[in-house]
């Protein structure tokens, strides 16, 4: 640990966890659903949707910054549309980590939870439609809870990946201290500084955090597949 450690050595990793988390929220938020959707269900494009979702996973995350960039940047129709609204630009801002890395740590999730839903068995849906249920109802009440396992693992390696973003988050929102320097950024900024000590305790505590989630949700993936 370095001679003198304060709150602003602790603030990337505090604003690492709040990036990590919001976006595996928002995650499970879309990614169930289509998760779900590509699992059960047989439609046109439906191949080609399933490598636009898997696409983040293989790309460099500095082309995946780039691409954010030509959608959400401020010379971009949609960026100056969201800035009209809100007042202030996507870019260089908390926002703009928060997109980045759900963007990346997305197909994590979808993935995973794509492969628990097709291990469903389907009898189960059938015999829960059969004594009335609404098929919102067997989608919470059966297909989610016996899916949970994969979700839940999806949703590990979503968080691990999200806390070591890196690329996409420095192209979209920078590497401003105390605004938008993540954990991961605040590695490198030590290293390239020749703080070696900072830049090892910072990787320490990032790889304890990340350590110490991803055991709290493999344990929960356990307790749901019981």
């Amino acid at each position: 640990m370095p001679a003198a450690v304060g709150a602003a050595d602790l603030a990337p990793l505090a604003l690492s966890l709040r990036v990590a988390t919001t976006a595996t929220l928002l995650a499970a938020l879309a990614g169930v659903p289509l998760a779900w959707l590509l699992a059960r269900r047989r439609f046109a494009g439906r191949g080609a949707l399933e490598l636009l979702v898997l696409l983040p996973m293989v790309l460099p995350p500095t082309v995946l910054g780039y691409y954010l960039l030509l959608l959400v940047g401020r010379r971009a129709p949609f960026g100056r549309a969201v800035e009209a609204v809100f007042g202030r630009p996507v870019v260089f801002t908390p926002a703009a980590a928060v997109l980045a890395t759900t963007v990346a740590a997305s197909p994590f999730l979808v993935r995973a939870a794509q492969a628990g839903f097709e291990q469903v068995d389907a009898a189960y849906e059938d015999a829960a439609r059969t004594l009335g249920r609404s098929e919102l109802s067997v989608f919470f009440t059966i297909t989610v809870p016996l899916a949970a396992r994969g979700i839940l693992a999806g949703a590990a390696l979503c968080f691990a990946r999200a806390m070591g973003e890196f690329g996409a988050t420095l192209m979209l929102a920078g590497n401003i201290p105390g605004r938008t320097q993540t954990a991961s950024l605040a590695v490198y900024d030590a290293f390239e500084a020749g703080d070696a000590p900072r830049a090892a305790w910072l990787a320490g505590l990032l790889s304890a955090t990340a350590l110490a989630a991803l055991w709290l949700l493999a344990r929960a993936g356990r307790r749901a597949g019981a």
